[in-house]
């Protein structure tokens, strides 16, 4: 089949919004779009996070956590919760619950093996990227580990769409590494709202451009793509068959 055509036109969907999303992203997308309104308080992000109990488990377990429990005092609420773990923190939780949900729409056993493996490769890049950030590059550490879970989301769009364009993700996947990945990941990307500086991140991920000495937010996430331990499944070229 002729996969450069079917990208267009998952990026054609993308763009007039026919996305289909379980109930729990979908209430996820809107904490993030929330979190991005400078205008938006704790009460309103509680409320929101409140509306998605997987969601809630999630920011009131790691409120929890010793990195951010160190005085010991057990939190039971989520607003307490929220304002303990600090906003970017819950847009990045929100972001990973969004990222999961499109794994698990992955229709055959092939595509969700393939989603499975993507989202050990994502959630090592996003662990590595909030490392090194702290340690090497000096960007926010939160805002490189958001960048670590998003950057691979038009894959995981990719292969909840598999059903619908057969063949389209047999053999390797030359055609997504040269033009797939970018084109759709980049309209997946804008369509979650996902900050600028963020999606510029990503773009430089995109474009392989690393620069040395690393220093920037798309540095930092190309570095922790280099050193994940798990390969992204879509980073396969039929000769690696």
């Amino acid at each position: 089949m002729n996969k450069h055509a079917a990208f267009k036109t998952l990026v054609t969907d993308v763009e007039r919004g026919d996305l289909a999303f379980p109930t729990s992203a979908r209430v996820a997308m809107q904490v993030q779009q929330a979190l991005n309104d400078a205008d938006c308080d704790m009460a309103t992000a509680a409320r929101l996070v409140q509306a998605e109990p997987l969601l809630a488990a999630r920011v009131v377990s790691m409120a929890n956590s010793v990195a951010f429990n160190r005085s010991g005092r057990e939190v039971t609420e989520v607003k307490t919760a929220v304002t303990r773990l600090g906003f970017k923190t819950v847009r990045s939780l929100a972001a990973a619950l969004v990222t999961r949900q499109m794994a698990g729409v992955a229709g055959s056993d092939a595509e969700q093996q393939l989603a499975a493996r993507l989202w050990e490769h994502t959630t090592h890049v996003a662990s590595l990227a909030h490392v090194l950030a702290r340690r090497v590059t000096h960007v926010d550490p939160d805002t490189a580990m958001f960048a670590g879970i998003v950057h691979e989301v038009g894959g995981f769009y990719l292969l909840s769409r598999g059903n619908d364009f057969p063949g389209l993700l047999d053999g390797g996947f030359d055609e997504w590494m040269d033009s797939g990945e970018m084109e759709v990941g980049r309209a997946v990307l804008k369509m979650l709202l996902v900050p600028e500086p963020v999606q510029q991140a990503v773009d430089a991920y995109f474009e392989g451009l690393l620069e040395i000495p690393s220093a920037t937010l798309g540095d930092t996430l190309m570095l922790a793509e280099q050193l994940a331990p798990v390969r992204s499944p879509l980073h396969r070229r039929e000769c690696d068959e």
